[in-house]
């Protein structure tokens, strides 16, 4: 034998062993009674006044009925508290000959849960009257019969129980026979025919009578059934049963026609008195309906099965006749033996489905269990899976709850199939399993994250607007509009860089752009700060740093430092004549603002005066002599030299080196022997006499024009009316837009007019400037005439 102090392993299950009441509400159980054969919705009872709550808290605490088995009898009106009838209700249906008839039920009340037991007992109504289960009774009696010898007589049925079953029986009167009315065991009537005086064949060899069964009710309904009584010559031995009273048990799978015992009478006589048979007598429906017995064998058998749940024991009267006419009467009790033929029903009361990941010690199941089997066979065991966070736990009687028990996570499980399965303790065990299917609806528990904690975006300077960059991404393990997430860029912390003006971010899928054209040489980096923002409530959040690196193009070409090309005087290099070949002229100094080998520069000789005696190395920009310098050679060298960079496609520029041969630093700089002074200087005088006498005749002319043009307009003024004003202006909003967007002239027109012979009109806009303050005003007053205009218009 094992030791007690052994460890049992744990199980998810609870054993009805005792009656467990665990959240159970202190209230009393509430008992209702209905008549039967009411209509339905007829009224039963206020379930708020029995259980001494107010209407509104069965509403709010979502109170129901629920009861044993499928069919529901009853219904709550839960806007008034109102029991009602879901159907007409059949007591006999509902119950046979079992009285009180009582339909136990439940009333369930949530936040908190609570189960209160109530019973509703079913009132019978008069409504079947007794019944004889033959019309006519045939009845053998011996001549010499003594008075008050009692005859066995078949009793009446009635569907009905208590006072509406039969109560009494009676006989039509006659001096030979009356009627004795007894009460079996079970409180059932039967009648026994008693013999009042002695009978003589001769003088009255048969008798009829009418035995009337009348019940309990009001008013009483009865029933009526005929005896004819036979006076038989003297049989002097009744049949005698072995046994009084038999008791057998039969198992109740039993097939139908299997023996359920012999009973066996003898009888002393000889002859046809000798002749027994056997007969079911005072037999209920029910056992008629169950057994059977050979009149001949006496063997007793079954005409249905039986079932230990409906019916434990029946009580059968048998009656042993013989020839003559008399007999003899014993019992049989036969007892059913319950058998594990009925497995476990669960009834689902309610389910709360779906409930929130972030739920504790929620129920979310109600549901109740029984067997109707007896002892162990009807004990129950009830247990669900392991490795779920949901817990059993026993409430009233057969009621269980499932409740959360652990941390719900969506996002690690969304939905938990649970098998609840109750077993029986019979041999062999039977059970039976219910699936049930609970939702985990989402909480917003989990914040937006980026793939990357930082994103490095290469971006080509001289990008177009609206250039797609790149994207970043954010997940969500939630779900729905928890999980929708919402892109923005925060401000920089510093207002130095115009963050907005330059990156936009598509909100819906984290796409980056580039508003403007970029350019490296300006900025080549800089850092900002993307936010991810769930939709759920409160929204959750998360950041991720963004660097955009700017990558060089080739869009500048090198720019010469040395020698200047935008002097407006020449820089020219001076060489000895002496100089050795490798001679270090002078070194062209160039830059690129590009970056990398976008920047890398190379120079090469284009063209010079005398290709053979200079060249220049590729790498620095160095002007080195390649052979002696010999005195044919030009004094005036002129080189082009290419600056050239590494970009694809590359760019260049052209530099311009003047180098003077002398034959020592001491001799004047830059003085050519080519050019004589005084033929510059008579050159000079003689350019400033041309346009000189260009201006004076220009304005000559232009002031000839302008006085013809006067005298006509006003004489066209005089005789042919006023067609043009010439004191009006043409819109002074006339703007000459330059790089800088602003104004520099303001010009109206007058109008001048002309006749010639009277056949054609000239018509003359002279503009009138009106200088508006810039910056360039003063330069071109004093560079440029005044501005005149003429239009001529047919």
């Amino acid at each position: 034998m094992k030791p007690r102090g052994k460890s049992i392993p744990f199980q998810r299950q609870v054993l009805f062993l005792v009656l467990l009441c665990v959240c159970v509400s202190s209230l009393e159980p509430g008992s209702f009674s209905v008549a039967e054969e009411m209509e339905s919705r007829s009224f039963v009872g206020n379930v708020a006044k029995v259980l001494g709550l107010k209407v509104e808290e069965l509403s709010a605490r979502g109170a129901q009925i629920t009861s044993k088995g499928k069919k529901q009898h009853l219904q709550l009106n839960i806007q008034t508290g109102d029991l009602l009838l879901k159907e007409k209700l059949d007591r006999e249906e509902l119950c046979g000959p079992i009285d009180p008839c009582v339909l136990p039920f439940q009333i369930l009340l949530e936040n908190p849960f609570h189960v209160i037991p109530a019973e509703l007992r079913v009132l019978d109504v008069n409504d079947h009257e007794p019944v004889f289960p033959d019309s006519e009774m045939l009845l053998k009696i011996l001549e010499n019969s003594p008075p008050e010898s009692l005859f066995s007589l078949k009793n009446a049925l009635d569907l009905d129980v208590g006072i509406n079953n039969v109560q009494n029986y009676t006989v039509n009167p006659n001096s030979h026979f009356r009627v004795h009315t007894r009460t079996r065991s079970d409180g059932r009537k039967y009648p026994e025919l008693v013999l009042g005086k002695t009978l003589d064949r001769e003088e009255q060899p048969e008798f009829a009578l009418t035995l009337t069964a009348v019940d309990g009710g009001s008013p009483p309904k009865s029933g009526t059934a005929q005896i004819r009584v036979l006076v038989v010559d003297i049989n002097d031995n009744s049949p005698v049963f072995a046994q009084s009273q038999y008791e057998v048990q039969i198992p109740e799978d039993s097939p139908i026609d299997s023996l359920v015992v012999t009973v066996s009478a003898t009888d002393l006589d000889t002859g046809s008195n000798g002749e027994i048979s056997y007969l079911l007598i005072q037999s209920s429906e029910e056992i008629t309906q169950t057994f059977k017995i050979n009149p001949l064998s006496g063997e007793i058998r079954l005409k249905r099965q039986v079932d230990f749940e409906i019916i434990q024991s029946y009580e059968v009267d048998i009656e042993a006749t013989d020839g003559g006419g008399l007999s003899g009467k014993c019992t049989v009790l036969i007892h059913v033996m319950d058998l594990n033929d009925n497995p476990p029903e669960l009834t689902l009361s309610s389910l709360n489905s779906p409930i929130a990941e972030d739920s504790s010690d929620v129920v979310v199941a109600v549901f109740s269990i029984s067997d109707p089997d007896s002892g162990d066979k009807g004990r129950i065991v009830c247990s669900i899976q392991d490795n779920i966070p949901f817990v059993l736990k026993s409430s009233l009687e057969n009621f269980y709850t499932l409740v959360t028990d652990g941390v719900l996570d969506r996002e690690s499980r969304d939905v938990y199939n649970i098998t609840i399965t109750v077993t029986d303790l019979g041999s062999p065990r039977l059970k039976t399993e219910q699936n049930i299917t609970v939702l985990i609806s989402d909480v917003n528990d989990n914040p937006p994250v980026f793939t990357q904690t930082a994103y490095t975006l290469y971006l080509q300077e001289n990008n177009n607007p609206a250039f797609h960059i790149g994207g970043i991404s954010a997940s969500d393990r939630d779900w729905g509009s928890n999980a929708k997430i919402t892109y923005s860029l925060l401000p920089p912390e510093t207002e130095e860089l115009p963050l907005f003006s330059y990156i936009s971010i598509n909100s819906d899928n984290g796409h980056l752009y580039a508003l403007r054209s970029l350019d490296y040489e300006t900025i080549q980096t800089f850092l900002f700060t993307v936010k991810a923002v769930d939709g759920g409530s409160p929204a959750l959040s998360s950041q991720a740093l963004v660097q955009l690196i700017i990558q060089d193009e080739n869009d500048n070409s090198p720019f010469v430092l040395y020698p200047l090309q935008n002097g407006t005087a020449p820089c020219n290099d001076l060489v000895p004549r002496m100089a050795e070949p490798g001679y270090l002229v002078t070194k062209v100094v160039a830059v690129d603002r590009d970056s990398g080998q976008n920047s890398w520069l190379s120079y090469q000789l284009l063209k010079a005066t005398d290709p053979g005696l200079f060249t220049v190395w590729s790498q620095n920009g160095e002007v080195h002599t390649v052979r002696p310098i010999s005195d044919k050679d030009a004094i005036k060298q002129r080189l082009l030299v290419l600056v050239k960079d590494n970009g694809q496609p590359p760019l260049s520029t052209a530099a311009t080196l003047n180098v003077l041969l002398v034959d020592g630093f001491s001799e004047p700089y830059l003085q050519l022997p080519d050019i004589p002074k005084e033929q510059a200087q008579h050159d000079s005088l003689t350019i400033y006499l041309i346009i000189s006498l260009v201006s004076v005749s220009f304005l000559f002319l232009f002031s000839v024009i302008m006085f013809i043009a006067l005298r006509l307009w006003r004489k066209k003024d005089a005789t042919d009316g006023n067609h043009f004003r010439p004191n009006s202006s043409f819109p002074g909003h006339l703007v000459d837009i330059r790089g800088t967007g602003t104004l520099s002239q303001n010009y109206h027109y007058e109008v001048c007019l002309t006749n010639d012979s009277g056949t054609s009109e000239f018509k003359f806009l002279k503009p009138i400037i009106s200088s508006l303050p810039t910056e360039d005003s003063g330069r071109n007053s004093e560079e440029s005439p005044p501005f005149q205009k003429n239009l001529g218009l047919s």
